[in-house]
Parts: C-alpha cells; sequence; structure tokens
C-alpha cells in the first residue's frame, strides 16, 4: 500500500503523452486536455530529493486549486475540475517561456544575490543598507526563463526577454501588471490568514484562442513564501530569523547540511524525521492559509484512489 506517491504511471483515454515536472506528473489527452497529478516529490535547487514527503502533494493541489479559484476574476486560468486530492484537470495552453517571480521582500535568492554585492536585479536597482527580509517599498518582479527539464532557471531583464523575442513587450507588459495584481490579492488572502505572502511565482500560457491565461499552481508552499504577520516587525526589528511557511526552510536545511545542489556534493540522508518535519510544515501552511482543518486521507492506497476518481478517463 502507497501512503507516497513518488511516481504515477496511468494510461487514459485519447493519451498522447506524459511529462514528469519535478514534482507533478502531467498527462496530455488528445482533446487538449491535461490531467495532472500532484506527486509528494520534493525539489530543491533544481533538484529532486530520492524521498518524497507524506501528503505533501495534496497540499499543493488543494491550495492551488483554492487560490486558482479566488483569482480568475483577475485573469482566466486553465483549470476546469478537480477530481481527487492529488488531481487537476484542465485545458492545455501554450507555455510562455519566462516565469514571473514577484517579490515584496528580500527574501531567499534576491537577498544571496544582494548579500553577494549586487544592487541590480532583474532591471530593478536594490538601495544600499537594507537587511535580510525587509520589505521594499513596493513589491518588484524578477523574471526568470524557465528552464527545460535538468536545468537551472535563470534571471532575465525584462528588456532582454523583448529583445530575445521571449514574448512581445505587449504582452510583457499585459503579464507584468497581471503578476503584481495576483500578488496584490494573494496578499490580501495571506494577511486575512494573519500571514505575509513574501514572494512567489506564476506562469503563463496562451489558450487555443490566443488569451494570456494562468497556468500551473500559484501560491503553494513550493512557489511562495510566507511569514508570520503578528511577528514581522519584531523579529525584524530585533534581526531575527523569520519562520518560514514555505519550502525555503528545506533549502535551508539543505544548506546546512553542505548541499546546494552543486556538482559533486552528496544530497543528506532525508530519514523519518525531516519527512515528518516537512510534512507537517506543508500542513501547518494549508490550515493557516486555508483557515481549515487539513482533510487527512484514508488509508486506501493513494493510485487505487486516483485510479477510482478517475475511471472516466481512463482505458
Amino acid at each position: 500500500m502507497s501512503k507516497v506517491l513518488n511516481y504515477s504511471n496511468f494510461n487514459f483515454k485519447n493519451q498522447t503523452s506524459k511529462y514528469e515536472g519535478k514534482v507533478r506528473d502531467v498527462y496530455t489527452l488528445r482533446d487538449n486536455t491535461l490531467v495532472m497529478i500532484a506527486s509528494d516529490r520534493i525539489s530543491a535547487f533544481d533538484v529532486v530529493m530520492p524521498r518524497g514527503i507524506t501528503y505533501k502533494g495534496q497540499v499543493l493541489n488543494q491550495i492551488a486549486v483554492k487560490m486558482l479559484n479566488k483569482t480568475k476574476d483577475i485573469v482566466p486560468n486553465w483549470l476546469e475540475i478537480n477530481p481527487d486530492p492529488n488531481v487537476s484537470i484542465g485545458k492545455k495552453c501554450d507555455p510562455i517561456k519566462v516565469e514571473m517571480v514577484v517579490r515584496g521582500y528580500l527574501s531567499g535568492h534576491a537577498y544571496r544575490e544582494y548579500k553577494s554585492g549586487k544592487r541590480k536585479i532583474c532591471g530593478n536597482t536594490i538601495p544600499n543598507g537594507l537587511k535580510e527580509n525587509d520589505k521594499f517599498i513596493s513589491p518588484i518582479i524578477t523574471p526568470t526563463t524557465k528552464a527545460d527539464q535538468g536545468l537551472h532557471d535563470q534571471d532575465i531583464d525584462p528588456k532582454d526577454i523583448i529583445k530575445k523575442n521571449l514574448l512581445n513587450k505587449n504582452d510583457y507588459e499585459k503579464i507584468h501588471d497581471i503578476s503584481l495584481m495576483l500578488y496584490k490579492k494573494g496578499n490580501e488572502i495571506a494577511n486575512k490568514s494573519g500571514l505575509i505572502l513574501v514572494d512567489t511565482k506564476y506562469e503563463f500560457g496562451y489558450d487555443t484562442n490566443g488569451e494570456i491565461t494562468l497556468i500551473d499552481e500559484i501560491h503553494t508552499p513550493d512557489s511562495s513564501r510566507y511569514f508570520y504577520l503578528d511577528s514581522y516587525e519584531d523579529l525584524q526589528t530585533k534581526g531575527l530569523k523569520q519562520k518560514q511557511l514555505s519550502k525555503e526552510f528545506f533549502r535551508e536545511w539543505l544548506m546546512e547540511n553542505n548541499f546546494r545542489g552543486l556538482e559533486g556534493q552528496k544530497i543528506p540522508k532525508i530519514n523519518d524525521d525531516v519527512v515528518k518535519m516537512v510534512s507537517n510544515r506543508y500542513i501547518e501552511l494549508y490550515e493557516k492559509l486555508i483557515g481549515e482543518k487539513f482533510d487527512f486521507p484514508s488509508n486506501k492506497d493513494i493510485i487505487d484512489r486516483i485510479q477510482g476518481n478517475l475511471k472516466e478517463f481512463l482505458k
């Protein structure tokens, strides 16, 4: 019996292809439909870890579904139905090869760049004298190129996006404005739950009518970073670390154990205690952000449950 979903291998009616991402298995059907299975895999520094995290896929999928539904008044999205805790089904779009990373605070990758001496990140000038996790006067966008499997995403200046024909100027400006609106909405939702949406990423594509459409997940702990609202100012004033409700704490654990995804580095052992710690943190974020208790699934095998819920799609 499988309590952790590391991989799936379904065969759907009219299936034309299957793609394994870092976390999701994506099945394409002939009628322009995507079946997206959120696995329990966890990645960091663009490396998929050898062990999955219990309930992680369910947490990601259910947060993404709720957030996509709460933001569809801002921009159309790909999602159509959610037939299983780990599964979303929707329309296939032609992906835009740029990810829009919105940052309200100097954290994570941006802080590591800043600490190294950089003051210009993706066309944004960052002032001197900031501390880690300080709030920006207004949110900035630091786009990245969407790398092929196995490669690292790269920061890119918006001018270079247009110069390299990754996107035309008009459409870049559209997704720039949409990204800021999505971040504002996401932060309002987070604030009502006593959280701060520190930074997040959005991915877009074109649907069959050429309309800009929000794709993939949004506002999940894999794509976003959250702090506690009530303790932020006090911790920041005292120069103390913010409590992370995101995947950043797992990256920090890896770095403490001498792993940054660099060549020759060995992935540290992810034992039962680490799995439990990470799983609990994901569930904590779900309950805090969504405002309801996490619905632990039955002891039924995950694959069997998905097959039962998707039987109309299976051969």
